[in-house]
């Protein structure tokens, strides 16, 4: 039963792709080349490009401090959200400024960024640290908070320590949300990669997407975006199938 359902998920799934580059070629049709590049022609422009070596080079060089900036984000978000979601001191107390500075867009922080990092690796990574960092922690703050109070209790009640109730209750309570939050990361990091290389100085992915706005090629924007898309997708689709070896009585079904 369960093959039979994977089957048919995947199938849907094949037919939302083709869907959607079927209704991508036949807006593209109406329109020149320069404004909207068909599929095909983006096919051509990542064939000729990857055969070439030109974006892997690239898109190495660019998830390098996207890389870097989100396993930051990740070292300071999860303890400090477990911290904030259990510690109701602690959440009073740091709950308004993470909300305050949350609220506020990214990209303002662009010119302090340059400030305090320069134009170049620290200042990109300095970036996806801050595109990522607020969102996992929110979201990881809501799922320590989430854990059920009785659950707790029953630890206590059996004289856990510490660090076994977190090892043994609040963790893997924790856990669905914790996925979510690496989720959300994960596509935060892989849009502050490609903002860092076009508002900071332009280098790898950006420099391209730069020298093919230059030359009005649309379809060499278009071969970039794509890589970014299938970059985030399979990511996603990674973590998905984490929560689903680590985390069966959780995932939907």
């Amino acid at each position: 039963m369960d093959g039979q359902r994977q089957h048919g998920i995947g199938w849907l799934y094949l037919l939302s792709i083709v869907g959607g580059l079927l209704v991508w070629q036949l807006i593209a049709s109406r329109y020149s080349a320069l404004v909207l590049s068909p599929p095909t022609a983006v096919a051509h422009s990542l064939f000729v490009n990857t055969n070439s070596l030109l974006l892997p080079i690239l898109l190495l060089r660019s998830t390098e401090h996207a890389l870097l900036g989100y396993a930051l984000a990740l070292a300071v978000a999860i303890p400090l959200g477990f911290l904030m979601g259990r510690n109701e001191k602690a959440f009073l107390m740091l709950d308004p400024v993470v909300s305050a500075i949350y609220a506020i867009p990214t990209i303002a922080f662009v010119p302090f960024i340059v400030i305090w990092f320069g134009l170049f690796f620290p200042a990109r990574t300095a970036l996806v640290f801050v595109m990522c960092v607020f969102d996992i922690l929110v979201t990881v703050t809501a799922g320590a908070r989430n854990v059920d109070r009785n659950l707790i209790d029953v630890g206590r009640s059996f004289g856990a320590t510490r660090w076994c109730l977190f090892s043994k209750v609040l963790l893997p309570a924790s856990l669905p949300f914790l996925f979510t939050a690496l989720r959300i990361g994960l596509v935060r990091a892989v849009i502050a990669m490609i903002t860092a290389e076009l508002f900071l100085a332009a280098m790898n992915l950006g420099a391209f997407m730069q020298a093919a706005a230059n030359r009005f090629d649309s379809a060499g924007l278009l071969a970039v975006l794509t890589i970014l898309s299938v970059l985030g997708l399979v990511a996603q689709e990674g973590l998905k199938a984490a929560e689903a070896r680590l985390l069966p009585w959780h995932v939907r079904q």
